[in-house]
Order: C-alpha cells, then sequence, then structure tokens
C-alpha cells in the first residue's frame, strides 16, 4: 500500500478539512435524527452497500432498510429525541478513508407510553468519501449505560437501570 501520511503542506490542510467534514457529517446525522429529517440522513450514509449495527434495534446493510426502522420508531410527533455525539477521535486514513469514535448521550421523551429514556453509549464508524463528499460506510454503536423511567402527573417510576434495557 502506498504511504498516504501527508507530508505537503496542502496535503496536511486537505487532512485537517477531512477531518472536520467528518466532524460535520456527524454532527448534522445526529441533527438530522433530532428533526426527524429522512433523507437527510439518508443522504449522511453512503450508497451502495453499508453497515449499521445497532445491536438491538438491528442490523442492517441497506440504508433504506435502516430508514424504515427509523421512520417507524422516530417519526411521531409524541416522540421527542435529542442526540449529542461528542468526544470524537477521527482517524484519517487517506484521502478516501477515515474512522471515527463518538460518545453519544441521547434523551428521549415519549408522552404516548409517558416513558423517559436517557442512553449513553459509544459509535464505531467507517467513512469513504463518495464524488467529494464524506459519507459514513459503516457504524456501529454499543450502549454503556440506559435509565428509563415511567412518568405520570406526580411522579417519576424507575423501569429499567443497566447497560441496555430489554426490548419490548
Amino acid at each position: 500500500m502506498p504511504d498516504t501520511t501527508p507530508n505537503t503542506m496542502e496535503q496536511r490542510l486537505q487532512r485537517l478539512e477531512d477531518i472536520e467534514a467528518i466532524r460535520q457529517l456527524k454532527a448534522a446525522y445526529l441533527h438530522y435524527c433530532d428533526c426527524k429529517e429522512v433523507d437527510a440522513i439518508r443522504d449522511c450514509f453512503a450508497e451502495g452497500e453499508i453497515h449499521i449495527d445497532y445491536g438491538a434495534l438491528g442490523t442492517f446493510s441497506d440504508r433504506e432498510d435502516f430508514l424504515a426502522l427509523f421512520q417507524q420508531l422516530a417519526c411521531h410527533d409524541h416522540i421527542i429525541d435529542m442526540h449529542h455525539g461528542q468526544n470524537a477521535q477521527i482517524q484519517w486514513l487517506s484521502p478516501q478513508q477515515a474512522s471515527a469514535t463518538w460518545d453519544l448521550y441521547f434523551h428521549q421523551i415519549n408522552n404516548d407510553s409517558k416513558t423517559l429514556t436517557q442512553l449513553a453509549g459509544c459509535y464505531q464508524d467507517q467513512y469513504i468519501k463518495q464524488s467529494g463528499c464524506w459519507r459514513i460506510a459503516q457504524t456501529v454503536f454499543r450502549p454503556s449505560s440506559t435509565c428509563l423511567v415511567q412518568m405520570d402527573d406526580t411522579q417519576l417510576r424507575l423501569l429499567f437501570a443497566g447497560r441496555q434495557a430489554p426490548m419490548e
């Protein structure tokens, strides 16, 4: 494999611009999830075969299958989501490939079931550049902590606290 270490000022600048583009891509993905903008979420993923592994939610090799589940679970007025990605560790591998680790803090209010979910975990992502734009080619998410609470007008009742809540 040829050495792709950036040597010139121009190559080093391109590497920094690529890393910032990846940071912006992940921020946009999380924002679009909160806003339930399905078409914009689609554009965050690479075209063709991809790998999405969200553990208990499922594993997908096609972005359309993932988006169908996203629409089923999240695209409702009674679901209010907040995704916070942080602690980015982006590794630029070449002008066409990169990887990253991201921590996630997720907060959801479900006004239908009257539940509140707080979730923390870690993404392991792989990125590729397609048509001059960085896209997610692979993403794996694993929870590290989950707190699920039942809400009513007078109290909160703990339903689950641990690594990953059981699927209903």
